[in-house]
């Protein structure tokens, strides 16, 4: 079957676009591209196959397929919770084709949505870990065991491909079934969605509060989707860089949205906003104190962000960030001066809303099907996966292209 590959050198069978640039060659020598792998079987025997309908582009894919991984990053211990080559595709909905012989809780022929995170139970391990038992499925302590090799979750592990393949397996707990009422665009955006859902149950913002939503990207606007459906008393900025995202941010219920640079403007900009009084320093960005912003969700989290975001904070404000980027010195003495919390926000499992327990995919599917949330349109971009260049070349430049969400779709029908 076609898949998609990582970590290994071209296929030489495969036609490869011929570079108009250095930029473009320098994606194209990237090991990745088309090959031909075996077919998907169940990886275990309590494992289905399911062929993936659309498969989506998540910050981190794009980071790959287009080199940008910055420099000084070598000590990064994320590099114990990968094996390569991988297929990647974690973001997709996908029709259930084929059960193995112990597989139980799903049917051929459903539609559902990925849970991709290697915990646990996929792995076979029993009992589980106290991480999996609590539902903080993201902080699983097995993500290097039993069999599959290491990996955080499908599509960066080389025992088990991802989504961008005709075929891919899956075990059942890792599929939440999708109510026929919704969207396969809709769908295939459960899991930035449900990554930005956690991230705001796990600090919300006060009653009547203000929040920075920084970046508007998919977490970007599904962070603000997230405030819209279940903090609607909450005024939310949104820092941005592309005409696209602003427009959609602005859709999606932003009181206000603001140009990603100069970062000198877009400081005053949100303390006038927000009400915060500014104070200049001997060099570089002024700092609110009083500050007027209760909450930054920083889904970029580069030094440059990160440094915006405690300037402008109130005293005892919460930077929260689920965005990875190469680290790097930024000026913090905000942190300590007006004693800020500084929060990471990784991924999602078992979430608490309005009184119900469930996963996070669970709750996003039902908001979409109650009509509270209306996301789908973030699906602009859609590639077979012989044209991943042309993913690649909208990815690169998204200013032209406007692209929000770039998504796969694998398979025919």
């Amino acid at each position: 079957m076609k898949a998609l590959v990582f970590g290994e050198a071209p296929d030489p069978a495969e036609p490869r676009p011929e570079p108009s640039d250095d930029r473009e060659r320098a994606f194209l020598g990237m090991p990745f591209g088309l090959h031909h792998i075996p077919e998907a079987e169940p990886l275990r025997p309590d494992w289905v196959v399911a062929r993936p309908i659309l498969a989506g582009v998540c910050g981190s894919d794009a980071k790959l397929l287009l080199g940008d991984f910055g420099e000084g990053d070598i000590d990064n211990p994320m590099a114990a919770f990968s094996s390569l080559p991988f297929v990647p595709g974690h973001e997709v909905v996908a029709e259930v084709v084929r059960l193995g012989p112990a597989a139980t809780g799903v049917e051929p022929g459903q539609r559902v949505v990925l849970n991709p995170w290697l915990t646990c139970l996929p792995r076979g391990i029993d009992p589980v870990c106290p991480a999996c038992r609590d539902g903080d499925l993201s902080l699983c302590w097995s993500f290097t065991d039993r069999g599959l090799g290491p990996g955080v979750h499908i599509g960066v592990a080389a025992g088990a491909p991802g989504a961008w393949a005709e075929q891919f397996s899956a075990h059942p707990s890792m599929l939440v079934p999708v109510p026929a009422t919704v969207s396969d665009e809709a769908a295939v955006l459960a899991d930035p969605f449900a990554v930005s859902l956690h991230a705001v149950l796990r600090h919300p913002p006060p009653p009547g509060g203000r929040a920075v939503v920084y970046g508007a990207g998919a977490l970007g606007l599904t962070t603000v989707a997230v405030l819209g459906a279940l903090f609607p008393r909450t005024e939310v900025a949104v820092v941005a860089r592309f005409r696209a995202q602003a427009d959609a941010a602005i859709r999606f219920g932003a009181a206000l949205v603001v140009d990603h640079e100069p970062r000198a403007a877009l400081v005053e900009q949100l303390a006038e906003w927000s009400g915060g009084v500014l104070h200049a320093a001997l060099d570089g960005l002024p700092m609110a104190h009083p500050g007027r912003v209760d909450v930054v969700y920083d889904t970029v989290a580069t030094p440059g962000t990160l440094e915006v975001g405690a300037r402008l904070l109130a005293a005892r404000g919460t930077l929260v960030t689920t965005g990875v980027a190469t680290p790097g010195r930024w000026e913090w003495t905000p942190v300590y001066f007006k004693e800020l919390s500084v929060a990471g926000s990784n991924a999602f499992g078992v979430e608490d809303v309005e009184g119900e327990r469930r996963h996070a995919l669970d709750h996003y599917l039902r908001l979409v099907a109650d009509g509270r949330v209306d996301v789908a349109a973030m699906v602009t971009h859609r590639f077979a996966l012989d044209d991943w260049w042309g993913a690649v070349r909208s990815l690169a430049d998204p200013g032209a292209s406007g692209v929000l969400k770039a998504a796969f779709a694998p398979a025919p029908g």
